[in-house]
């Protein structure tokens, strides 16, 4: 899977979220994506959930839109907080 399209700081972001969801870090969820693992990233999540997934990674202008709102960025500030 080629991530080449989408804006780093938010498909980092979005690794982060998806990742604390699948308890796995976001650089082992990066790995098994680009190794084309796909089904292994998203077999634990609810088929709405990762067919929802599926949608965005396929479409960056989605992604950006998603990882654009205050929700998402509040989120991902509390998931990357150190406290």
């Amino acid at each position: 899977m080629k991530m080449n399209n989408v804006d780093p700081q938010k498909m980092n972001a979005l690794l982060n979220i998806v990742g604390s969801k699948l308890n796995m870090s976001p650089e082992q969820l990066r790995r098994e994506l680009e190794a084309g693992k796909f089904d292994n990233a998203i077999s634990s999540m609810k088929p709405a959930e990762s067919e929802k997934f599926n949608a965005v990674m396929k479409n960056p202008k989605l992604l950006d839109s998603i990882m654009s709102t205050p929700q998402a960025q509040e989120l991902y500030k509390k998931l990357t907080s150190k406290s």
